[in-house]
């Protein structure tokens, strides 16, 4: 027997949730548009030297490859096996996208991206080996603007899905490489620490401490570390300023305080998080997330990677995106019972089975000027247990229910 379920760490999507699935998207793709972005689309495949350009991460490891094909997978060995993978995010296939069409656009260019990617991690509650990412990207643009458009497009869109109460971090990597300079650590090592530092609220001070150890690094480094970012976290950025006088130039500072000001009026907190590290190694400066009471985790996150896409072109590229969890959000709106209504009238035709070809030519051509007016019309057959019929169309949102018998009379079912 054939197996009935989907592949470990995929999920069938029924019909109901695809429903809200796609008004959550409409939502997000109508708000990032009247802010000037475009919508664009990257293949699900990219060769695998693009996926693993040492850019993603951890990521790099989850790559989902493929093998070669015929006589060349024939002829192969090692890791000469596979020549393509699936995109495990939408950044990396964006900047090799831009290199490619960059002349056929504008030079400040704004991206929408919306689509599936693949990581070959450990399925669990709320994270799948498949899932949506829905990106915006501003390529072009070196000043803060773009991380203030980004953030006011992404908290206005998740306004619009109904949630509120937004905490937007902001850190920088230079920031995070002057800390981890200041704590004594080498350049080389930087990977290492931010990784543990990055779970400094999950596993706490004395974890961070322990996992940069057992990685074979300095404990009295660590822990200097842990006591800076913990001092500036209780201070904020003009502490952060004061300690990496000389390490870190102003202009860093300069550049988040102008990101705070501009947003200070808006419908969200920010702050200074001197521990947000962000999982990408592609992040250059100013990286933010949201957080969104009560949830516990964050819905959004993103930052600036103005390095990439000289990768691709041998010139440095200002560039800098933000990306919404869409699957946390889909999540949470499925767990409150959120339902979207697109208003359309909802009407079936129920036909007896010995209704003749002419009977059942008219109920379709009813039918049609139905949907003509803009209703969603359904046809079937009648079905020998009509209650459970009945039953099953109104949970499905049918409010007119026409019934037609063998001699084409057509009645309304009460």
């Amino acid at each position: 027997m054939l197996p009935k379920t989907p592949p470990k760490g995929m999920r069938d999507i029924l019909p109901d949730d695809l429903k809200l699935r796609r008004r959550i998207l409409d939502t997000i793709r109508q708000v990032y548009s009247s802010y000037g972005f475009t919508e664009i689309e990257t293949p699900c495949v990219e060769d695998i030297k693009t996926l693993t350009s040492k850019q993603g991460g951890d990521n790099e490891k989850l790559i989902f490859k493929i093998l070669k094909r015929g006589e060349k997978l024939e002829n192969a060995e090692g890791d000469q096996l596979c020549d393509l993978g699936l995109r495990y995010d939408l950044t990396v296939p964006l900047s090799r996208y831009y290199a490619n069409n960059n002349g056929n656009l504008p030079n400040v260019f704004k991206a929408i991206q919306i689509g599936n990617v693949w990581r070959a991690e450990r399925p669990q509650k709320g994270r799948f080996r498949q899932f949506v990412q829905c990106d915006i990207d501003i390529i072009g643009e070196e000043s803060c603007i773009a991380e203030t458009e980004l953030i006011s497009a992404t908290t206005t869109a998740l306004s619009k899905l109904g949630l509120s109460g937004f905490t937007v971090k902001i850190n920088d990597r230079k920031i995070l490489k002057g800390l981890a300079q200041k704590a004594g650590f080498c350049e080389e090592d930087f990977d290492k620490v931010f990784i543990a530092l990055d779970k400094l609220d999950k596993i706490g001070a004395d974890g961070v401490a322990s996992e940069l150890v057992s990685e074979g690094l300095d404990g009295n480094c660590a822990n200097l570390l842990i006591n800076t970012v913990t001092d500036i976290s209780a201070q904020g950025l003009d502490k952060a300023r004061h300690l990496l006088t000389g390490i870190v130039d102003d202009k860093v500072f300069d550049n988040l305080q102008t990101i705070i000001d501009i947003n200070k009026n808006g419908n969200f907190k920010l702050k200074f998080d001197c521990t947000l590290v962000r999982g990408m190694n592609y992040y250059t400066g100013p990286i933010f997330e949201i957080a969104v009471d009560g949830f516990g985790i964050s819905v959004a996150g993103g930052g600036r990677y103005d390095n990439m896409l000289g990768r691709f072109l041998n010139r440095d590229v200002p560039a800098c995106g933000f990306s919404i969890g869409f699957e946390r959000i889909f999540t949470v709106l499925q767990e409150q019972g959120v339902k979207f209504d697109d208003g359309r009238k909802k009407t079936a035709f129920v036909i007896d089975s010995r209704c003749n070809a002419d009977v059942v030519a008219d109920v379709f051509d009813k039918a049609s000027k139905k949907r003509e007016q803009g209703e969603i019309c359904l046809v079937q057959k009648r079905i020998k247990n009509f209650g459970y019929m009945l039953e099953q169309l109104k949970n499905q949102g049918y409010i007119e229910i026409y019934q037609v018998n063998e001699k084409g009379e057509i009645r309304i079912t009460d």
